[in-house]
């Protein structure tokens, strides 16, 4: 009978807190105490601690890409500093070729950020491209944070000093096959509503990437890696390559390491 009953207790509180969540999604203790002493509360919590600022930094990808026999280097990072409500935000990607010894790519973004819903954050700021002769900076708006099913969503529209307005759509999913194997699909797209030719981009979809990588970590800081990745150039932008003479696709075998500090 006591366990019986027991039972009946339990499902009783667990349905109370799940209609409160329900009602009020962060607020759950108000079922079960004053709703305005609970409020006080917040309050000085958010007071004492809320303010407090912290910082990260993440290598995402840090890989030797063989690139259909022309070899880059790519490292492709983030990290934050800020209060729970306001962060600047740093991303930056490079990309340096090997055989022909220069970066193919230099990237370097500036953003202020501020949760917009419980998942996502709202971004606004500066990029800069760091291109031989072609150097461009672009005002950026975006959003940031993790998709229903845990996708990770990183999509933001471009406007460079010119004019011309360009997006980027990225997408991660990590699917845990134990506590430290992991396989990451991960997929990128790139759009440009203008032709900008000096810089090899045409209209519409630009660029389509795909890879998967298989990691291990041996800490949640450190964890190596090794996968395959599928990138081309698409549409109008492909014209312009192979009007250049430049190879519009390849497929890399990568391996590297995720750090984060």
């Amino acid at each position: 009978m006591r366990l019986a009953g027991a039972i009946i207790f339990s499902g009783a509180l667990l349905a109370i807190a799940g209609e409160a969540a329900a009602q009020e999604p962060g607020a759950q203790a108000d079922a079960f105490f004053d709703r305005g002493a609970m409020a006080q509360a917040r309050a000085v919590l958010r007071n004492e601690h809320g303010a407090g600022t912290n910082w990260f930094m993440l290598a995402e990808r840090l890989e030797y890409q063989t690139n259909d026999g022309a070899p880059a280097l790519l490292f492709d990072g983030q990290g934050w500093w800020g209060a729970d409500s306001n962060k600047l935000w740093l991303k930056s990607e490079v990309v340096r070729d090997f055989n022909a010894r220069r970066f193919n790519e230099a990237e370097l973004q500036a953003l202020w950020s501020r949760p917009i819903t419980r998942l996502f954050d709202l971004q606004a700021g500066v990029r800069h491209d760091f291109v031989r002769g072609a150097d461009r900076t672009f005002g950026v708006i975006g959003v940031q944070g993790l998709a229903p099913y845990w996708f990770e969503i990183d999509a933001a529209i471009f406007v460079s000093g010119a004019g011309d307005v360009s997006a980027r759509f990225e997408s991660e999913y990590d699917l845990l096959l134990t506590q430290r194997l992991i396989v990451q699909p991960r997929t990128e797209l790139n759009f440009a509503v203008q032709e900008v030719a000096e810089i090899g981009v045409g209209s519409g979809l630009s660029t389509a990437e795909f890879g998967v990588r298989l990691r291990y970590e041996i800490s949640r800081r450190f964890a190596p890696y090794a996968g395959v990745n599928w990138e081309r150039a698409i549409g109008e932008t492909a014209d312009l390559e192979r009007a250049g003479g430049e190879d519009i696709g390849a497929v890399s075998f990568v391996a590297g390491l995720r750090l984060w500090f």
